[in-house]
Order: structure tokens, then C-alpha cells, then sequence
């Protein structure tokens, strides 16, 4: 009973912990950077990352264009001269619309600075994410409501002083499910290995010789980490921290266990059929 009731508490914790942390990381997910100018006439840019390909350091960002006040019409479904977004240097093109026709959502890519994928886990990006807007040739107000859609990203954006341009800094760090999956998986990277070390010295050090159930287990052990090391989210690339951490260093451990078993069962064998009977 009290066995019962410890695990019955542990896993109430763990829901309540889980739970948090859900919340949490869904409420960070949800907020909006608003950053620029509130002007009444103005043009509103809301910019959602979809997804950050850390491994060609780029983020693909989705841009929905509405003219406010006399710059729109239709309720600011297009603009009442030809309008131009120009944006910062990290982002591969600018954006062009023209007067009096409907506006659509626009996908641009994003270059990212710093940080590198074999950090993984760990690793860390940054980006400016800048738009200025000229309706008719002349320059007029813009405000940027940023959002993030990765959730195997957790964004920070620090906005940036600018009297009619929306400038934001741009952070990017691998969310916290992400992290704690990660650790996971280095956790059990390193219990697997020790539990296939602990049962190759119980099979070197008793009388049998080749054990072929304890054999296949190792072996089925050797193999499946590794596929289970595929299963990290973000498809990190081989090296990376996760694999000197962990997974080198359990397969190698694995795996000369394998060898040390099938030597010394192999020995055993032979000094058993040359004894005589």
C-alpha cells in the first residue's frame, strides 16, 4: 500500500509538473510582439515564422500585409496606391503589391547569424527582422505584429527604436519540450549502456559459456539505439552534442561489450568441450 500511494503521488507530480509546463511554453508560443508605429494611418505587418531550417540557417516567414486608415481601402484589403515593403538585409526579398488589387499573404526567407546546428540541443540563431513601407513613393508609418509558429523554437524579439520603421532583434533557442526530450534521450542513451555493461560482466564472470538470448538482447540493443537516436525532433546531423554526449559513447560501450561477451563465451565453450569428460 504505501508502494501504491508513493507512485500514485509521483505521477500526480509529474502530470502537475507536465501540465505547467505545457501551459507555459503554449503561452509564450501564443504572445504577440507588437513593434512600430500606432499611428491611425499606417501599415500593419503581421510576421509569423512557420518554420527555422537550422541546418541551411534560414526561417521562412509568413507576412500579411493591411493598410490602415486612408491607406487602404476595402477595409484594408488593398492598398489605394502601389505599396513597396522593403525589409532588412537577413531577409532575400522585398515586397511588392499593387494599387487597388487584393492582398495576399507572402512567404520570405530569413538568413540566421550565429550558432550552429552541431549545438544540438543547444544550439542558437539570431536575425534582425526589419520592414519599411513606401505607398505611392513616399514613405509612410508601419507596425509589425511578430508571432512564432515552430514549436521546436522558442523566439525572444526586442524591438528597436524607429520612428516609422518596425525593427525587431530576433532570438532563437530550441523550446523546452524540445530540451527535455533531448535529455531524455541522453538519459536513456546512458542507462541502456550501462545495463548491457552490468549484464556483459555478470556473463564474463559465470561458467556459461556462449549465452544466445543475452547475445541477442545486446545485439537488438546495439541497433535500436540507434534508431532511437533518429527519433531526436529537428533532425539534428551526426556530431552534435547529443552524439558526444551520449550516443557515441553508449554504442561504443555497447558494442565492445558485444565483443567481450562473444569472446569470453566463445573461450568458456572451447575449454568446456576440450576438458575431458
Amino acid at each position: 500500500m504505501p508502494v501504491l500511494i508513493l507512485t500514485a503521488v509521483l505521477i500526480v507530480v509529474a502530470v502537475a509538473v507536465g501540465s505547467w509546463l505545457q501551459f507555459t511554453e503554449r503561452q509564450a508560443a501564443d504572445t504577440v510582439h507588437t513593434v512600430g508605429s500606432s499611428a491611425a494611418d499606417r501599415v500593419d505587418v503581421e510576421a509569423v515564422v512557420q518554420s527555422v531550417d537550422a541546418a541551411g540557417r534560414e526561417l521562412v516567414l509568413r507576412v500579411w500585409v493591411t493598410p490602415r486608415g486612408t491607406l487602404g481601402e476595402a477595409d484594408g484589403a488593398a492598398p489605394v496606391a502601389d505599396l513597396s515593403l522593403q525589409t532588412s538585409g537577413a531577409t532575400l526579398s522585398d515586397l511588392e503589391f499593387a494599387a487597388h488589387e487584393r492582398l495576399a499573404t507572402r512567404d520570405v526567407r530569413v538568413a540566421l547569424t550565429g550558432g550552429s546546428i552541431s549545438d544540438y540541443p543547444f544550439d542558437t540563431y539570431d536575425t534582425d527582422i526589419a520592414f519599411r513601407a513606401q505607398l505611392g513613393g513616399e514613405q509612410v508609418p508601419v507596425r509589425m505584429l511578430f508571432s512564432n509558429n515552430d514549436t521546436l523554437f522558442s523566439a525572444s524579439a526586442q524591438p528597436a527604436s524607429s520612428r516609422q520603421e518596425a525593427v525587431v532583434a530576433l532570438g532563437l533557442a530550441r523550446s523546452g519540450s524540445l530540451l527535455v526530450f533531448a535529455g531524455f534521450m541522453m538519459v536513456v542513451m546512458w542507462a541502456l549502456a550501462a545495463s548491457v555493461l552490468i549484464g556483459a560482466w555478470y556473463l564474463t564472470t559465470s561458467r556459461e559459456g556462449l549465452v544466445w538470448p543475452g547475445l541477442a538482447w545486446m545485439a537488438a540493443t546495439l541497433f535500436a539505439l540507434a534508431a532511437f537516436r533518429n527519433t531526436a525532433p529537428g533532425t539534428p546531423p551526426i556530431g552534435c552534442v547529443l552524439d558526444w554526449f551520449a550516443f557515441l559513447w553508449a554504442e561504443t560501450v555497447i558494442a565492445l561489450c558485444l565483443i567481450t561477451v562473444v569472446i569470453t563465451g566463445v573461450t568458456k565453450a572451447v575449454r568446456q568441450d576440450a576438458a575431458p569428460s
